[in-house]
Parts: structure tokens; C-alpha cells; sequence
């Protein structure tokens, strides 16, 4: 089985959708998209400086609609082409889960377009209120970190596999949590505006919730993952509560790395803006092949990966 994944926040890099411009369709769907996000994708991913887009409310719809066109290249087919009749499993990280829905069909990419821009505009907003941020810890006992984050009154928001674990509060914790590190761990700051994944995020998720009603939810047409257990959804209104309870809540991608595995999967692409991912699931999926499409020129790879992983199901099926 064939895993196709999408990146979270702090992914986006300067100009890295430069090179996507240079296929016929993109600047078309970045355009679309661009009016539903109520803001231009196009300059953000290729002219905007790196404190513009790390600003939360251009991050996230300028990652989901990274991934939304990288997935309509890989596939050759239009954004909300559906994945049923591929033997894939799908999911995201964070903000990234987004894309994942909208790739399983649980949103069309103009609700997830609109899921994003309010998720973006007022977890920004959270944000602001109180100065916070978030750190990765790397390396040291897992129970040990955990117990150095607590000591600090940080929230482990981010479980992304035995040796990384990403604390999240105010400033000063995270300070505290620097000045105190766990046995044999480093603590990394990180380049993101809030202490997201947190009880800091709740006004975020009640906009969400006033937004539900007018969005529509379809059950997923191939397995999606939810970072909340790891564990595939139920339905399409499943999927949109964990997306919506996944902003305050902590986000367990170990757990998706691990039923991942369980189920089979030995090759796992990762969409645009990517990278963060394949490392994770080379040193938490032993075994697994992977491919990160960063730029067009990695779509071959990406399209061999899964040609081989259609063929290799073709041949169990026989």
C-alpha cells in the first residue's frame, strides 16, 4: 500500500512554488484557489519574503494549496479528482490534514479553501493575544521529555515520533524548557507565530465550529488518517470534527506512522512544501520507500513509486 502525506506548518520555504508555476496548469488552480483563500498565492509562494509567509495566515492556505496541486500533477488529473480506484491511504500534518481531506474527497478544495482561510485568520488571531510559540525537542528519553515539558507547564503538541517531540506555551515556558532541557535532548525553536495544538487555540475552534454548518462533508473514498489517535475515520463527519478539535488538541503523527505501518504501507510520497515527513517516516517506518515532491522535477519519482506500489496490489490481487 501506498501512503500519500501532507506537510504542516513551517514547511514553506521562500519561493518554493517557483518552479510549479512552469506546468501548464498551475498558475490556473493557484489562481482559483487564490479567491477562495482570499489572498494571492501566487506572489506568496514565489516573491514573498520568509517573515511574510511565516505569518500563520498566509502559511496555511499557501501549504494546502501546495498540496492540492501538487497532487493534481502527480495524478495528471484536476484538483478534486478522486483517489478511490488507487490503493493509498492519506494523511496530514496539522494544517496538512486539510489537504488530506480534500485529496480522501471528505472536502471539495473550495471548502477546504474556506476551511484554511478561517482555520489561518483566527488561530492568527489566537495567537496574537498572548505571546507563544513552540519548540522541538530532539533526542532524550521519551518519558523523560515529557516529564520536562510538563515541569515547564508546556502542552507536547506535536507526538511526531520516539526521538521528536514539539512543546508548545508562552515564551516564557519555552524559556524555562531551553534553560532545562532534558538528559541528552536538544531544544529547537521554532519558526512559527503560537502555541498551537493548545487550550491557547480554543477561540480558533469555535470559529470553526460557527463555519461548520455551511460546509459539506462526504465520506472518505480511500482510508484517512486522523492526528488525533492515528486511527482511519469513520465518515466525513468524523473527519470534520477531528479537523476542527485537531486545533487545540495535540497532534499524534507517531501514531499515523504507526498505523501506516500496520497497514502494509511500504511506500509513502509526501507533497509539497516537503520533506519534514519522509525524514520522519525514514527513521520511524523502517523499510518504507519514499519520495518527497518538492519541485516538478521530483513528480517522476513520485509517479514510478506509485506505478510500482499499483503493480506490486495488481499482483496480490491475482
Amino acid at each position: 500500500m501506498l501512503a500519500i502525506v501532507c506537510p504542516g506548518q513551517g514547511s514553506q520555504t521562500p519561493g518554493f512554488l517557483s518552479p510549479w508555476l512552469e506546468l501548464p496548469a498551475v498558475a490556473g488552480q493557484l489562481a482559483a484557489l487564490s479567491e477562495v483563500a482570499g489572498i494571492d498565492l501566487i506572489a506568496h509562494g514565489t516573491t514573498s519574503d520568509a517573515d511574510t509567509i511565516k505569518d500563520t495566515a498566509v502559511a496555511q492556505p499557501l501549504i494546502v494549496a501546495a498540496g492540492l496541486v501538487a497532487a493534481s500533477a502527480l495524478l495528471d488529473a484536476p484538483l478534486d479528482a478522486p483517489l478511490d480506484s488507487l490503493a493509498v491511504v492519506v494523511a496530514g500534518h496539522s494544517v496538512g490534514e486539510i489537504t488530506a481531506a480534500a485529496l480522501a474527497g471528505t472536502l471539495s478544495h473550495e471548502d477546504a479553501m474556506r476551511f484554511v482561510r478561517e482555520r489561518a485568520t483566527t488561530m492568527a488571531a489566537a495567537a496574537a493575544a498572548t505571546p507563544t510559540g513552540m519548540s522541538a525537542v530532539v533526542g532524550g528519553d521519551p518519558e523523560e521529555v515529557l516529564a520536562a515539558i510538563a515541569a515547564a507547564g508546556l502542552t507536547p503538541a506535536n507526538m511526531n515520533s520516539k526521538g521528536q517531540t514539539v512543546a508548545a506555551g508562552t515564551l516564557e515556558q519555552l524559556a524555562e524548557l531551553a534553560a532545562n532541557p532534558p538528559a541528552k535532548a536538544r531544544v529547537i525553536p521554532l519558526a512559527v507565530a503560537g502555541a498551537f495544538h493548545t487550550q491557547h487555540m480554543a477561540p480558533a475552534v469555535s470559529a470553526l465550529q460557527a463555519l461548520r454548518p455551511s460546509l459539506t462533508a462526504h465520506n472518505p473514498s480511500v482510508p484517512l488518517l486522523s492526528n488525533f489517535d492515528g486511527a482511519v475515520v469513520a465518515s466525513g463527519e468524523d473527519a470534520l470534527s477531528s479537523l476542527i478539535a485537531q486545533v487545540s488538541r495535540p497532534v499524534r503523527w507517531d501514531l499515523c506512522m504507526d498505523t501506516m505501518t500496520a497497514m502494509g504501507v511500504t511506500g509513502l510520497i509526501e507533497l509539497a512544501p516537503a520533506g519534514t515527513l519522509t525524514g520522519l517516516a525514514k527513521r520511524g517506518m523502517s523499510g518504507v520507500a519514499t519520495v518527497a515532491v518538492k519541485t516538478p522535477d521530483d513528480l517522476a519519482s513520485a509517479k514510478e513509486l506509485l506505478a510500482a506500489q499499483t503493480a506490486m496490489r495488481e499482483e496480490g490481487m491475482q
